[in-house]
């Protein structure tokens, strides 16, 4: 004969909040679950029925329904569980930091975590979750450059004043050039990868139809860029792109330019040309320390946007894309922020002990 569930009372409140639980879409599968095993025993089912309609053993509706009776809807909740032994302590831990200041084996340049794993016959899936725990990325890599120019405080702080408080009627300009612009002829299009993602894509191959020089100018109160393009990049070449970037520029006997620049050898020895340009002045940035140079800013964006996954059959082609770029740019042209940024771990540490201590 089949079992009658257990007779289950409880209050309104409770009722409505066994209710919704087994309504919801929300909440875990065999909270549900459970709250419709004890509304089936409230409703007075029978034990058959409610296994019938739930797909579970009869033993289990027993069991659920007896922890409400003992601990209302917190009895539904799993029980506290003592939790897994810990496997890998603080001998592992010091053990896999000691294996990465020593040299990686098979000829390696650097470890990574499979060879880690098996060097120290351990989990790979535990040195993985150690190494993101700690922070530790062994296969990303950052390059830099410290300056040893002498004057680097002086040099520096003389063009972060220029970008934060420039003199009184005063253009401030960031001149560099980007040589060897390639124009680069190849098949360009979109392609289904196999796992249905939809991407650009370029042909492995490509003719060359020579290169382009660009020289640029930013106007760095208002964001403007300047731009002429040459075949080569000459210190006449330069010195002909600051003829016309004065014709460009607003004129007036109390306005003076001054012109950040890098120390390519172009910019150097241009004592006549300045002499006869008076209201100009040249600053330069610290030796290797062209990245206060906030051109190479927007050579970075016009990279990005023009020129990478490009096809152009010829460099006239390349040239008219930037130009026209420029162009557009300049409508919405706005100044970059000048950020104090702390420039940390210039030092290289000779293992990860010393740059942890």
């Amino acid at each position: 004969m089949p079992r009658t569930a257990k007779i289950v009372e409880c209050d309104a409140k409770t009722h409505k909040e066994l209710t919704r639980i087994a309504n919801s879409h929300s909440e875990e599968h065999r909270i549900v679950k459970r709250s419709r095993m004890v509304l089936g025993c409230i409703e007075g089912k029978r034990l058959m029925d409610i296994a019938a309609e739930l797909g579970e053993h009869e033993e289990i509706i027993i069991k659920w329904r007896d922890r409400f009776i003992n601990k209302g809807i917190a009895g539904l909740l799993d029980a506290p569980r003592s939790g897994k032994p810990v496997t890998y302590g603080d001998e592992w831990k010091k053990a896999v930091l000691k294996k990465l200041e020593e040299t990686p084996p098979n000829g390696l340049a650097r470890w990574d975590g499979p060879t880690l794993a098996r060097t120290l016959n351990t989990s790979e899936d535990a040195v993985q979750r150690f190494l993101k725990k700690e922070g530790i990325q062994l296969a990303r890599m950052r390059t830099w450059c410290v300056s040893t120019d002498p004057e680097f405080t002086a040099k520096a702080a003389n063009i972060v004043g220029l970008y934060l408080n420039p003199p009184e009627n005063a253009i401030v300009l960031s001149i560099d050039e980007k040589p060897s612009m390639q124009a680069l002829s190849r098949t360009t299009g979109v392609i289904k990868t196999s796992n249905g993602k939809i991407m650009s894509a370029i042909k492995s191959t490509y003719k060359r139809n020579g290169t382009q020089n660009l020289f640029a100018a930013l106007e760095v109160m208002t964001g403007t860029i300047h731009g002429k393009t040459t075949k080569t990049k000459k210190r006449v070449d330069f010195l002909s792109f600051m003829d016309d970037l004065l014709e460009e520029l607003p004129q007036g006997e109390n306005i003076h330019y001054h012109a950040i620049l890098d120390n390519y050898c172009i910019h150097k020895r241009c004592d006549e040309w300045l002499a006869a340009h008076p209201n100009v002045t040249f600053h330069f940035t610290p030796t290797s320390a062209s990245w206060l140079n906030q051109i190479e800013i927007w050579f970075g964006i016009m990279s990005r946007k023009v020129l990478r996954g490009a096809s152009f059959n010829s460099t006239d082609e390349l040239v008219q894309a930037i130009m026209a770029y420029m162009e557009a740019y300049n409508e919405t042209a706005e100044p970059f922020a000048w950020k104090k940024r702390e420039v940390c771990g210039s030092q290289i540490k000779d293992n990860l002990s010393n740059l942890r201590g």
